[in-house]
């Protein structure tokens, strides 16, 4: 039902936590399903330098979230922004349809930080 990456992400996730001086913090949920992501974002000259993550919900929710903050860390914010939650989904060899809800999260969560790092700053951007 799993591929290999989803589980290891699932068992292994990376940045899992909190970035206490975040520059921009999201948090997404699903009622449907009751999967919550938080994403928090350290950004440093325009470059994404952090990404850590709080998920409850089940384990692709848990996958996709630490896919997503590796797939941004270490990019621009421009290029952060064009992450979709397909790319999330194929960088994890895919997941089931009816988990696909959870790489539409990370996303949603990942481009939420990213306007709330502009709303702090001042930056007049809009975030699609």
């Amino acid at each position: 039902m799993y591929s290999e990456k989803v589980m290891d992400h699932f068992m292994n996730p990376r940045n899992v936590g909190e970035i206490p001086d975040a520059d921009g913090v999201f948090q997404v949920g699903n009622p449907v399903c009751g999967d919550i992501m938080k994403i928090y974002l350290k950004i440093k000259d325009g470059i994404i330098v952090d990404a850590k993550f709080k998920t409850f919900g089940c384990g692709a929710a848990v996958a996709t979230s630490s896919m997503a903050t590796e797939m941004i860390k270490g990019k621009p914010i421009e290029e952060a922004l064009k992450l979709t939650n397909k790319a999330v989904a194929e960088a994890l060899d895919g997941l089931p349809a009816t988990k696909m809800h959870c790489s539409v999260l990370a996303e949603e969560a990942v481009k939420g930080a990213i306007e709330d790092y502009y709303k702090k700053h001042g930056i007049n951007k809009q975030v699609e």
